[in-house]
């Protein structure tokens, strides 16, 4: 149940336009995970999403999900959020969330980050101490006014984007924030959600560019 405020309508924006560099330049979307592409495990975590609106190039494209690319091409997670925001201006729903394609279990944590937004701008996962700003859930209101604030989003950092906002940290007691950066992460998520390791506790990247 989502808390005074926030009502469990919301949107999706996932963003699969990442370079892959760590990962040799491959399409990171579509490296499999215990026999399933990436961005397949965060996209089947969002039936109950009202709109959903995948950001990157078009071999990432899946029938029935609308896909928008970032202007310019690779301008970063910032220049994504902001194309899809611009794709999703015909809904109403009033809360976005935020997932990079390379957190396969990132969805799990929606039903969490929505009833912790409240009256906050907006709640985000954190791990280790480290805040994850996309595996997020923001006020559609509240993320449209930082993008316009912010300006250009080309090259920009989600931390720029957030900051001064009102965020709820939700602790990561489940490793939902796990993401495959390099290959060894793509092993040890193979392992965990084939069920053959225990997940990861050890530190993780925060999603957002430097």
């Amino acid at each position: 149940m989502a808390a005074a405020g926030v009502t469990s309508a919301f949107d999706a924006v996932v963003l699969a336009g990442g370079a892959g560099s760590r990962l040799g330049g491959v399409v990171k979307a579509d490296v499999e995970v215990a026999g399933r592409a990436l961005l397949d495990h965060v996209l089947g975590g969002l039936g109950s999403a009202a709109a959903v609106v995948v950001v990157g190039p078009p071999p990432v494209a899946r029938p029935g999900v609308a896909r928008v690319l970032e202007d310019p091409p690779g301008g970063g997670p910032v220049a994504g959020l902001a194309a899809g925001l611009a794709h999703l201006v015909a809904s109403s729903a009033p809360v976005v969330v935020v997932l990079g394609c390379d957190v396969p279990r990132g969805a799990e944590a929606v039903p969490a980050l929505l009833a912790a937004v409240g009256e906050a701008d907006g709640a985000r996962l954190v791990a280790d101490g480290r805040p994850q700003h996309l595996v997020a859930a923001y006020r559609r209101s509240i993320l449209a006014g930082a993008l316009e604030r912010l300006g250009d989003p080309a090259g920009a950092s989600m931390r720029s984007l957030v900051a001064g906002l009102d965020l709820v940290d939700v602790p990561d007691v489940g490793d939902l924030g796990a993401d495959a950066d390099t290959w060894s992460d793509v092993r040890r998520l193979d392992a965990s959600l084939r069920g053959t390791i225990e997940p990861h506790d050890g530190p993780r990247r925060d999603g957002a560019a430097p």
